[in-house]
């Protein structure tokens, strides 16, 4: 019987997993082993992937995957030596029984001056990064999600009389070099070398955590461990003597709740007590693998001892297992040796003798062991999990139901940007109103002249007309931070896996796209959670037609102005367009850039927990300050540069006539009061326009409109473009130095851009004019940090600018359909 095919609601234990190659190991690793029960929970709304139980975890798989799985109903049918080493001489008893004692957690005062370098390390979703932050007084984001820490970051505190360099490693299942994360853990902590490594442990999943633990161990390193969200097993009312299996593992562990900061600085005396031991000695204990299995591991180090080089920053046990399993990092390592062939000739004279009397692969063999290790530590620590409904169950229940699933995620959407628009635009008035106050204020109170000028039309007008939308910002970070904390984050991947495998992607291609509406930049690094490089390039490249928070100011800007009474329809239609955009482009790039692959869909889906009111408020300060600090940044230097190419050079001869003309109008008696202020309103226009059309940003924009103009743009609209190249939010600064309005009245932005005329009188904004205009503004040129990220991430500057130039040809052949279709239905 396959796994696909096991009725909803059933358990099974696994037989045997079939496959090959990465996506295989992948689930060996995160507990698919014999032996194991497993049970079907909920299939998706598309019917496909399928969620499934296995050791006190979710995890999603697609059909295609299930199937690999063969699965037997009976327990006896299921191999389960791997609980009992049946085949070994070394009972799990015995290592139980050794007399081993923790270390042991004095406060200690310490030295001045000491420094202690740790690395935390563990798998996705066991709360790394709420200790790192805890720890060190950092605010990096927190999601309940995996892939979220793409990157090391480096944390520096005191504590205990020393100094802490405390590094957050990316969440990494095992070190297997399976993935780029666990290729980069396991290279920092041999390379590095860290005084002490904290193990991150989710005690709620405490099986399928310790299998990093193991490979901590084999890797020799000094090692605490974190038995974080200990919170969790004390409410699910199960006993866990988790001092009896320190002592059975020789390591030391500390239950902690990150994100309450429980248990932190008892984790801290912990590494300080670590360090600061006689001996800087690791754990005693070894991973017994069994009879066949050691014996190839003692005549696999028996081969390598001739050649083996004290200063290498592999113990040499764990070479010779990885060298059994077929790492290839580490097979990586020998190729240069003169005694490599022999090396490689013992390795696959042993491996045939493994799959001989075993009838499996070595990787299987290792796994079971590892796991089977794990299960007998905690059949006498842990007791047995109560089953009882919880709240993931009933949620998952509503929330990824086949009928409201959907449904429910697109009103989830539509509600993020109706509140985005409806309760922002309240805070969004009062900040207008005291910019344009404070524009005013100084235009009727400070002599005439460049200074002023640039104060209130360069500085105030163009970071003004930006940071009106800070409000807005804030809202939708609110949302986005309450989908990554709470779990909902990785169901969205879950219900849109099969509309992405439609188009050749991965389900967790979803996660950096819902990112990239916070900003694309994080969104294009955190591509690196992807296994599949085709997936990983072409979900980078689609990432900036998501709609980042940079061009949400240009939406509401022209949505409030054009379309009061439907906004949040039409910024959820902008949304879905760069979504449908994304989706044409992933199909294209597959066609004729990338070849297909079989990406497997193995994807934890972490329990649900309701955010803290200051997780969230920190998420979205973070993001807010990283927004408030380009309004005092880059958009300001913009907005001067700007305002300089807008005001100079000056045409003295040129204002001198106009100033003649409006004399002539003054002194005319001939003429109505009202007429009069009429026709000097017209020359101050016409002063301005020819002003600012022979300014150096006028020659720029006339130079560059013959392009634009059958998308329906003027210069002013074209350099307003142009200069959002670098940041999306300086093409609303931009718009408010060049549309500077009533030389005696500040008025907003708005209504500036609704009553901008040509000199014949029609409008310049159209309705198809603003359409192609948002289009445009959605598809055309990643800003300059994200072209940076993509050239990082794809390591080549051809694909950076393949997005430059691909994004910037679609955006004008879309923006002219608009236009074109717009002027033939008269909109």
């Amino acid at each position: 019987m396959r796994l696909s095919e096991l009725p909803t609601g059933d358990k099974a234990y696994i037989v045997k997993v079939n496959g090959s190659g990465a996506f295989r190991k992948r689930l060996l690793e995160m507990g698919f082993v014999r032996g194991k029960e497993v049970k079907s929970i909920l299939n998706a709304p598309l019917k496909d992937p399928i969620k499934y139980g296995i050791m006190d975890y979710e995890v999603s798989l697609r059909r295609s995957e299930a199937v690999l799985i063969e699965i037997s109903k009976l327990k006896e049918d299921a191999a389960t030596d791997n609980f009992q080493f049946s085949d070994t001489g070394t009972a799990f008893d015995e290592i139980a029984g050794k007399e081993t004692v923790a270390v042991s957690l004095p406060l200690r005062n310490g030295n001045n001056g000491k420094t202690i370098h740790v690395a935390l390390v563990g798998n996705p979703n066991a709360g790394k990064t709420s200790i790192f932050n805890l720890a060190s007084g950092s605010h990096e984001r927190v999601a309940n999600y995996s892939g979220v820490t793409v990157n090391s970051k480096e944390g520096v505190f005191k504590h205990g009389g020393y100094t802490f360099k405390l590094i957050d490693l990316p969440g990494t299942y095992s070190l297997s070099a399976y993935s780029p994360e666990e290729l980069y853990v396991r290279k920092y902590i041999l390379e590095e070398k860290p005084d002490v490594v904290i193990n991150v442990v989710a005690a709620s999943a405490l099986e399928r955590n310790l299998y990093l633990t193991t490979e901590l161990i084999e890797l020799e390193t000094p090692m605490t461990i974190a038995l974080n969200m200990f919170d969790e097993v004390e409410k699910s009312g199960r006993h866990f003597d988790y001092q009896h299996l320190s002592k059975m593992l020789d390591v030391p562990m500390i239950p902690t709740v990150g994100k309450k900061g429980k248990g932190i600085d008892r984790l801290l005396e912990s590494v300080i007590a670590l360090h600061e031991s006689p001996a800087r000695r690791t754990t005693d204990v070894k991973i017994p693998y069994g009879r066949v299995l050691e014996k190839s591991i003692d005549i696999m180090e028996h081969e390598l001892t001739p050649v083996w080089n004290i200063e290498s920053p592999f113990p040499k046990r764990y070479c010779a297992i990885k060298l059994l399993e077929g790492d290839k990092d580490i097979e990586k390592a020998f190729t240069l040796l003169p005694q490599q062939a022999n090396i490689s000739a013992r390795r696959n004279k042993e491996r045939r003798y493994i799959e001989r009397l075993l009838k499996e692969d070595p990787e299987s063999a290792f796994t079971n062991a590892r796991y089977g290790f794990i299960a007998g530590a905690l059949k006498e620590t842990l007791s047995p999990k109560i089953d009882k409904d919880e709240n993931t169950t009933t949620l998952d229940a509503i929330l990824t139901n086949k009928y409201v699933g959907l449904p429910l995620f697109f009103i989830f959407l539509w509600i993020m940007f109706e509140a985005t628009f409806r309760l922002g635009a309240y805070p969004m008035e009062w900040i207008e109103g005291g910019v344009n106050a404070l524009g005013n204020l100084i235009r009727n109170n400070m002599g005439e002249g460049a200074l002023k000028d640039l104060i209130v039309d360069g500085i105030i007008g163009g970071v003004g007309g930006v940071i009106v939308f800070l409000p807005n910002i804030v809202i939708l970070y609110a949302f986005i931070a309450f989908m990554e904390d709470s779990g909902y984050m990785a169901r969205a991947a879950f219900i849109m896996d099969k509309l992405m495998h439609k188009i050749g992607l991965h389900g967790k291609s979803f996660i950096p796209l819902i990112m990239g509406f916070g900003c694309n930049v994080p969104a294009v690094m955190s591509v690196r959670t992807i296994e599949s490089r085709s997936s990983r390039m072409i979900t980078m490249l689609i990432v900036p037609f998501m709609s980042c928070s940079a061009r949400l100011p240009v939406y509401i800007l022209f949505v409030s102005a054009f379309f009061p009474s439907n906004g949040s329809l039409v910024m959820l239609g902008l949304y879905m367009t760069g979504i449908v955009v994304a989706v044409v482009t992933a199909l294209l790039l597959r066609r004729f850039f990338f070849e297909k692959e079989d990406t497997p869909f193995v994807m934890e889906l972490p329990p649900y927990r309701m955010p803290t009111f200051k997780s969230v408020v920190i998420h979205m300060w973070e993001r807010t300050k990283h927004y408030l600090q380009k309004m005092g940044g880059i958009i300001m230097v913009a907005s001067i540069l700007i305002w300089f190419l807008e005001y100079f050079p000056q045409d003295k001869s040129r204002d001198a006539q106009f100033d003649a003309q409006i004399d002539r109008i003054e002194e005319d008696r001939t003429l109505p009061q009202a007429e009069k202020e009429r026709l000097i309103t017209e020359m101050e226009h016409a002063r301005n326009s020819a002003r600012q059309e022979d300014s150096y940003i006028g020659r720029i924009g006339k130079f560059i409109e013959p392009v634009m103009r059958p998308l329906g743009f003027d210069w002013k609209i074209s350099v307003s473009l142009i200069s959002g190249m670098a940041a999306k939010e300086i093409v609303i600064s931009t718009m408010g130095v060049l549309y500077t309005g009533d030389g005696e009245d500040q008025q907003s932005l708005q209504a500036r851009l609704l009553s901008e005329t040509y000199p014949n009188g029609s409008r310049v904004f159209t309705l198809p004019v603003v359409i192609g205009f948002l289009l445009f503004v959605l598809i055309y040129f990643p800003c300059i940090a994200t072209i940076a990220a993509i050239r990082e991430e794809s390591h080549s500057w051809r694909w950076a600018l393949f997005s430059i130039f691909y994004s910037t040809a679609l955006a004008w052949v879309v923006a002219l359909l608009a236009f074109q279709v717009g002027n033939a239905l008269k909109l």
